[in-house]
């Protein structure tokens, strides 16, 4: 039985991908699907010079992971994250920044109907654009709770018109798109990172990073401070430590009235201080 063919172009394709898989520390498998092409690239304009990526067929990815695998331990495990409409990212900024970097290149865009959406949808009181009209009742017949008010079509009350994880109706969708409310977000979703062997999912890298970095100047705050209460030297708290030291010596002998270079100054300040209140006393 023969061999099928396969296109020469599929092994060049494989080859590629393999290299750009394994040119940089950090790996990531995307999914780009219902991005429409323009704000596609203008997404790959703003990675560029800090990431490549490439998209393929999901089986030449598959095959590119497998033989990457020969060289890199451990990045076949991505074939777990290609999912959808998959790109290759390839790029030496670590996971967290990576992740940060593409929901920052997500927006908001009309919906067409039928797209399933990840947050309430919602309309809020005020009012509208349109003129008084047959407008209202085509509002209403969507379910937006609109009337005329002072010669205004206003919408009388906030109202979710879609829930999270329901599907939006056509006829609401077109609505929704003349009101200027664009529920549907588009962009690259970042389903798997790999880094020296492990892989990173969303729920890991999907942190607020300022928040986490004010955490961490908390923490490394205590820790100085702990160290220096319990008498923890190191290359950090030593110099602290001499001074605290110095300080509290000081203080211990001018308490016993200890006659030095550093304390003489203060021993007379403090027994003029001394004869003041006691003449004040006396007087």
């Amino acid at each position: 039985m023969a061999e099928p063919h396969v296109a020469e172009w599929k092994y060049g394709e494989v080859k590629n991908l393999t290299n750009l898989l394994t040119k940089n520390k950090i790996v990531g498998m995307v999914n780009i699907g219902g991005i429409p092409g323009p704000q596609l690239q203008q997404m790959r304009s703003n990675l560029h010079g800090t990431a490549e990526i490439r998209s393929a067929k999901n089986n030449l990815i598959l095959r590119s992971l497998e033989e990457a695998e020969k060289n890199v331990k451990g990045i076949e495990q991505l074939k777990e994250h290609v999912k959808g409409q998959t790109a290759i990212i390839s790029t030496d900024m670590n996971p967290f920044k990576l992740y940060s970097k593409l929901k920052s290149t997500r927006t908001m865009a009309p919906a067409k109907g039928g797209e399933i959406v990840s947050h309430d949808v919602e309309v809020k009181a005020g009012d509208t654009s349109f003129k008084p009209g047959p407008i209202v009742g085509e509002l209403q017949k969507v379910g937006i709770p609109a009337a005329i008010e002072g010669g205004k079509v206003v919408i009388k009350s906030d109202k979710v018109l879609v829930p999270k994880g329901e599907k939006i109706p056509t006829e609401l969708a077109k609505m929704l798109t003349r009101l200027e409310i664009f529920p549907i977000e588009i962009g690259m979703t970042l389903n798997g990172v790999f880094e020296g062997g492990t892989i990173y999912g969303p729920d890991v890298l999907d942190i607020d990073i300022d928040e986490f970095l004010g955490k961490m100047r908390l923490a490394s705050s205590n820790a100085f401070n702990l160290a220096i209460e319990t008498a923890w030297y190191n290359e950090l708290t030593i110099q602290p430590l001499i001074t605290k030291a110095h300080h509290n010596a000081l203080s211990v002998a001018i308490n016993q009235g200890i006659i030095n270079k550093e304390t003489i100054k203060n021993l007379i300040s403090k027994a003029n201080a001394q004869m003041l209140a006691l003449k004040n006393k006396t007087s």
